[in-house]
């Protein structure tokens, strides 16, 4: 059976078309992501294609192409933004026909009607729930705007939905449906049909990374209170060894006049390229060729002693930001 018109292709000869497109040995590739039954049915429609003309082809890398910047900029920035994209770059009609198709492959996401509002009207509808509810809620939303909601509660409801936060894993469908049952009266909804992975302490670090550093100090303090391990762990996550490379030329200096040499070459194993390069360019050129050297005849160390190392590096950064002698950007803008 020959192919000539890509409009007329179900999605099934559109990906046999794709794989036809694409060569042995790329299909080959991609044939390894797919599901056992999905390589059949694509391949019994690549049996069927006695040929594809190079217009069909065309179409069908073209769609792809159109599918792909479609996701990239919902991805981005949500379906507005999206949308906006496509009309600026194939025009209003092509780009909400690209837009539709996007759409059905697209699982709606829990609560994305309220990553509209406004944080402070938000924390305002929030407050008067409980810790456990709001922090399902803020846990679909985006950090940056968490954040802002988490900074416009009480105290102790910070700390309180913060804990409820860092410890939440799993929630099933059911509940998520029910929360929002709650909020249609109001607003729009829509319903997880997955269980979805939301909250842990990643993603409080990244609420903590957007608010002002008062309210991470009084949050973090709380949590010390109220739960010591978890506190410890949000404290490891909130800044990393790697992000060193982010700290200006004299913040470095100072962090490395408090280092030990041993924990410093212990550290850098396992560091990139460019991290490296970044503290050798903050050292004096023989600290640099010493530190060079102790890192070469040190011989091989294990993964943990290696990150034991670079935890305690990482506690002298923030004992210093603490005592505010050097500088780390968080949230977007920097901080002292």
């Amino acid at each position: 059976m020959s192919m000539s018109n890509a409009n007329a292709l179900h999605g099934k000869q559109k990906a046999a078309a794709l794989f036809i497109g694409l060569g042995p040995e790329v299909s080959a590739e991609v044939m390894k992501h797919l599901r056992a039954d999905e390589v059949e049915s694509i391949t019994r429609e690549i049996l069927r294609m006695e040929q594809i003309d190079d217009h069909t082809k065309e179409d069908v890398f073209r769609e792809l192409y159109d599918m792909a910047l479609a996701h990239s900029f919902i991805t981005t920035g949500g379906a507005d933004y999206a949308r906006n994209m496509l009309h600026q770059a194939f025009g209003e009609e092509h780009g909400d026909n690209i837009l539709r198709k996007v759409g059905q492959t697209i699982p709606a996401k829990p609560f994305e009607f309220l990553k509209r509002s406004d944080p402070r009207q938000l924390a305002n509808f929030l407050q008067n729930e409980q810790p456990q509810t709001i922090a399902l809620i803020l846990s679909h939303l985006p950090a940056n705007q968490s954040a802002e909601v988490v900074s416009s509660f009480p105290e102790e409801m910070q700390v309180d939905v913060s804990l409820r936060i860092a410890t939440m894993d799993r929630t099933p469908p059911d509940i998520v449906a029910r929360v929002e049952e709650i909020l249609q009266v109001r607003m729009s909804s829509v319903i997880s049909q997955e269980f979805t992975t939301v909250g842990g302490t990643a993603y409080l670090v990244d609420v903590l990374s957007s608010v002002d550093r008062s309210t991470e100090r009084e949050i973090l303090d709380r949590l010390e209170d109220e739960d010591p391990e978890i506190a410890d762990e949000v404290r490891k996550l909130m800044f990393t060894f790697e992000d060193i490379i982010n700290l200006d030329a004299r913040s470095v200096q100072r962090v490395l006049r408090e280092v030990q040499m041993k924990d410093l070459a212990l550290a850098l194993k396992a560091a990139r390229d460019d991290l490296k390069e970044h503290i050798f360019s903050n050292m004096s050129q023989r600290a640099a060729e010493m530190l060079r050297e102790e890192i070469e005849i040190s011989g091989p160390a294990r993964i943990r002693t290696i990150e034991d190392a670079q935890l305690r590096i990482v506690a002298i950064v923030r004992r210093l930001e603490d005592q505010e002698e050097i500088i780390i950007s968080r949230g977007g803008e920097v901080l002292v």
